[in-house]
């Protein structure tokens, strides 16, 4: 089952990506996918319950391909901004029906004021998990955050759109200098003064 369920997302990616939420049918997604219709309302009931899956495994894709870089560096002095932004850049690039994809579902929230009240909560659960994953690696670095870790987290979500679009449509490469303006606001955490032994009385 997983297996399937697995193959169905696979599809709807790709058609999502092409076609857009509102112009993919689900006959479409079942034929690339070698299902049935059928199939589809088994794993996933509806085609929005279906888009929205394809929406969490790609963030989620996305920030675990982060992982391994982000985890090579020991200190904010060892910090790579470029290596950073060359991951973020071949993540998105190479692929403008993934890029596409998550400007479909700010599309897709837009235009339908009912999915965006249901979906408040599971937006707001991806708002936060970014935010402790900037929190914890931030500390561990030795750094400390200018903003709040919940702020920045929004930023980076809403910018990520922005910045692959254009590199599609412009060609500019945006990535390491926004990372830039992200590090600018990262300082070192101040030492802290070590306590003073206290003399042993003779």
């Amino acid at each position: 089952m997983e297996h399937t369920r697995s193959l169905l997302l696979d599809a709807a990616q790709e058609v999502f990506a092409k076609q857009g939420f509102g112009g993919a049918a689900l006959e479409d997604i079942a034929e690339v996918a070698g299902y049935t219709r059928g199939a589809i309302y088994s794993h996933f009931g509806t085609k929005e319950e279906l888009f929205l899956a394809v929406i969490e495994r790609h963030i989620n894709r996305f920030l675990d391909s982060f992982a391994d870089v982000i985890e090579s560096f020991e200190s904010l002095d060892t910090l790579d901004i470029e290596k950073l932004a060359q991951r973020w850049r071949d993540l998105t690039i190479a692929g403008p029906d993934s890029a596409a994809l998550g400007y479909e579902f700010s599309l897709f929230l837009l235009r339908n004021p009912d999915a965006k009240e249901r979906l408040t909560t599971q937006r707001e659960e991806a708002v936060n998990s970014l935010a402790n994953y900037i929190t914890i690696h931030i500390d561990r670095l030795g750094g400390t955050l200018q903003m709040p870790a919940e702020t920045l987290a929004r930023l980076l979500i809403a910018s990520n759109e922005g910045i692959t679009i254009l590199g599609h449509i412009d060609g500019e490469d945006l990535y390491g200098p926004f990372l830039q303006l992200v590090m600018a606001n990262i300082s070192p955490k101040p030492d802290v003064p070590k306590r003073s032994r206290a003399r042993r009385a003779d």
